[in-house]
């Protein structure tokens, strides 16, 4: 091991005071925007991607520097699924959605690694880990202008809160020292809501009625097949998901994670943190894009700032207030920033196929790769009737198809 390595390690293994407060961090990325677009009660949110966290981080050893909170891949099944069987019956669809997690885990665990490096090498990893980013930019710019927000204010003013929030994240990432330039999101927060208390758009009335201490509102599930049926397929998307974080977070890292502790053990413990968030009430419990975003950004690669960030949420779901608080964010605030986030997740998609040198001059990588960007930006649907594939799922299995079928030895494409 080289003496930056050693040092990089002796850093990793400091124990810092700041790592309370980065952690802290992490919550507003994961946990203000899902629980609140599905229905299901934020306080319960926090709880429960706590417990996740914990789980997941007892599953893969405490290696994998990440916090686990609802993918927005599940946004609209939940939401169809509280119109169609209300809130426990899909909650039960949840819980069994750990387990198909599980299932993959298992699958994992008796053919190794060498399923997962024959059917999600770099050219199929890298422009799906692109299209997580880009495929969500529409909902990023959206937020970040205000659309469908009802907000009390003029469409400049929206802009002025959302950029200012940007530019104070992009700033502090880039210029800030010490300290400082570990809380870029929370600085770009801070300026983004203190803006939005200055148009006049954020009422604190909530938050006032809102008592001190408060038991989470757990809500338990019920078990019907129709919506157990409904949610196993959309599992798909975020394994396929789950894969391109740990791949992303890997590369940004410098380690390994498919390998140790293994995919076999992080998808465990997405199925365990996702099925436990289910009895609960709470939205499901993955790795997430927007924290592989921030883990980016902030540089920050301890495993214990996400420990801190699960034993904030834990305390702060029992504090009546907070749930309150995080509904009086405008997501004009969140929009700015998430601009940013999912960019990110998009340039490490890239970074993958940059550094594994995946030559694009080759028709079959060629192919794979403008096939999948094409369809995950372009919104590509697949209709069946009773389901519809599309989007991140859709593009993982003709990513996986695509590089299973397609021969490799292959002319260099005369295209472009």
């Amino acid at each position: 091991m080289t003496k930056d390595a050693i040092k990089h390690e002796a850093d990793l293994s400091k124990y810092s005071w700041q790592d309370i407060f980065t952690g802290a961090q992490m919550l507003f990325v994961a946990l203000v925007l899902v629980p609140l677009l599905t229905g299901l009660n934020p306080n319960v949110a926090l709880f429960t991607a706590g417990i996740g966290t914990l789980l997941f981080q007892l599953t893969t050893k405490g290696k994998v520097p990440v916090f686990l909170a609802s993918s927005f891949a599940f946004i609209a099944p939940i939401s169809f699924g509280v119109a169609q069987w209300g809130i426990p019956a899909t909650l039960g669809g949840l819980v069994a959605a750990g387990f198909v997690f599980m299932f993959f885990a298992f699958l994992v665990k008796i053919n190794g690694n060498n399923i997962i490096n024959r059917i999600l090498p770099p050219v199929v990893t890298g422009p799906i880990i692109m299209v997580i980013g880009l495929s969500l930019a529409p909902v990023a710019v959206g937020m970040a202008m205000g659309k469908d927000s009802d907000l009390p204010a003029e469409n400049y003013q929206l802009i002025i809160i959302s950029m200012a929030s940007l530019v104070t994240t992009l700033a502090m990432a880039i210029w800030a020292k010490g300290f400082f330039k570990l809380v870029p999101i929370i600085a770009g927060i801070i300026v983004g809501y203190t803006l939005s208390c200055l148009f006049g758009i954020v009422s604190f009335q909530p938050v006032i009625d809102a008592p001190w201490f408060k038991v989470p509102d757990f809500t338990f599930p019920t078990f019907q097949w129709q919506a157990i049926l409904y949610m196993l397929p959309i599992v798909i998307a975020p394994t396929i998901e789950h894969v391109g974080d740990i791949m992303a977070i890997s590369s940004v890292t410098g380690k390994d994670y498919t390998r140790e502790p293994g995919l076999q053990r992080t998808l465990l413990g997405d199925g365990l943190a996702t099925s436990t968030a289910g009895f609960l009430g709470g939205p499901p419990c993955i790795t997430y894009a927007e924290v592989i975003g921030a883990v980016t950004l902030t540089r920050n690669f301890k495993t214990r700032v996400m420990t801190w960030a699960a034993i904030w949420a834990i305390l702060m779901s029992f504090v009546g207030k907070i749930g309150a608080f995080l509904s009086s964010i405008p997501t004009v605030v969140m929009g700015g920033i998430m601009v940013l986030l999912f960019g990110s997740i998009a340039s490490v998609g890239i970074n993958i196929l940059v550094k594994h040198k995946v030559d694009l001059s080759i028709s079959r990588n060629m192919c794979i790769v403008s096939l999948v960007l094409v369809f995950g930006i372009g919104g590509m649907i697949f209709d069946f009737g009773s389901y519809a594939l599309q989007g991140i799922s859709l593009c993982g299995i003709l990513a996986i198809v695509l590089n299973l079928i397609l021969p490799h030895h292959t002319k260099p494409t005369n295209i472009g």
